[in-house]
């Protein structure tokens, strides 16, 4: 069998040598890395990734092969992948096809057979950075100028990018108990499972959604999705979750929904060095004490006072979850209206499901909010 020689270049001049792995080709993106030992396919689908090179801690990948099922969306969306040791053969009765062929049908540039834990001990001590792979060229130094030359995460808005064009329904599973309109800035496909578990119709919207589309259907509550990119350049949907918030309607954000949440609270939000993503991050719930493992996909969290409460447009609001490994601010939520979000993946495909509950949380707020206005 033959290989293809893949070179992988950093903007501060680290090189990798490796093999080609997916797709032959080049690709220059913002180099991150995540620490889960499994869900490789469900980190692929993940709109988050966009715009992403993704470093796979774990060595071995693609064991498992690919399936038609565990999709998070429509399509791969990492920029690249970098593995060390890829599976060389697919064991699961529910594999459909290989990995690599995968990566190639999707026009995915891998490297594999590097050293991923150097990699990862560089970018934890340098922070992430852009990168580039390449399986056409082995010129060193050309390259890096492409890699230098390409746009940085900071200022980047893919949501036109990744989010739906249209509005689609996913019916409640049994009883209709609630609506919610969901804005889509990179959806994951579990959530809305999640939530139509519940009793709720989910109506998934295009990130462009004015306050009167949304208004329109007459949601129980409004929940904002995970999604790629700075949000720094969010102000359409800063704005209309603005007007949600005046108007009192129940708020749930995730991920980037949570850093919208902080804008609209008129807090600040800032970019990590190396951001956290996986599957295995201990997370604080303040308000009841309880840790769980979650997980995670950002590189961009909100700038909060962990301790006491902080003023808002929308009265006092307060930190709810952290980060125990940095004290990263990792939920927040309202005291005196129904609106909280958390930082982290509570749909959580492929796991841990310790956050499950905060689907219940938002039934209740909903519901409790309903039973209000009613009397």
């Amino acid at each position: 069998m033959t290989t293809t020689e893949a070179i992988l270049v950093l903007e501060d001049g680290r090189v990798f040598r490796g093999e080609s792995f997916g797709a032959v080709g080049e690709t220059i993106g913002e180099i991150v890395f995540s620490t889960g030992m499994t869900g490789y396919q469900e980190t692929l689908t993940d709109p988050s990734y966009k715009g992403q090179i993704v470093a796979m801690t774990a060595p071995h990948i693609g064991n498992t092969g690919v399936n038609d099922e565990d999709f998070e969306s429509r399509r791969i969306w990492v920029d690249g992948y970098i593995v060390r040791d890829p599976a060389r053969v697919r064991s699961n009765w529910r594999s459909n096809r290989s990995l690599d062929d995968e990566l190639a049908a999707q026009d995915v540039v891998g490297i594999s057979g590097i050293d991923t834990r150097a990699l990862t001990r560089h970018l934890r001590e340098r922070g992430a950075m852009r990168g580039g792979i390449s399986s056409t060229t082995t010129d060193v130094e050309a390259l890096l100028a492409r890699v230098t030359a390409a746009p940085g995460m900071k200022g980047a808005n893919f949501l036109a990018d990744v989010t739906t064009d249209e509005t689609y329904v996913v019916p409640a599973v049994g009883d209709k108990r609630l609506t919610v309109a969901a804005i889509d800035f990179g959806i994951k496909g579990m959530t809305p499972r999640r939530m139509a578990e519940r009793g709720i119709e989910v109506h998934v919207m295009p990130a462009t959604a004015t306050y009167e589309e949304i208004t329109a259907i007459s949601p129980d509550g409004v929940f904002m999705s995970n999604g790629p990119g700075d949000p720094a350049t969010t102000d359409h949907v800063t704005a209309v979750l603005k007007q949600v918030l005046a108007a009192r309607i129940p708020y749930f954000g995730i991920c980037l929904g949570n850093q919208v949440f902080g804008r609209a609270l008129d807090l600040g939000t800032y970019k990590l060095v190396y951001g956290h993503r996986g599957i295995n991050q201990p997370v604080q719930d303040l308000t009841t004490g309880k840790v769980e493992i979650t997980a995670h996909n950002h590189g961009f969290a909100v700038d909060a006072p962990i301790e006491g409460t902080f003023e808002t447009p929308y009265g006092p609001g307060r930190v709810t979850h952290v980060c125990l490994n940095d004290n990263v601010v990792e939920g927040l939520a309202l005291l005196d209206q129904p609106a909280f979000s958390v930082q982290y993946h509570p749909e959580a495909a492929a796991g841990p499901h310790d956050a499950a509950y905060l689907f219940d949380r938002f039934v209740d707020l909903m519901t409790s909010s309903t039973s209000k206005a009613g009397a």
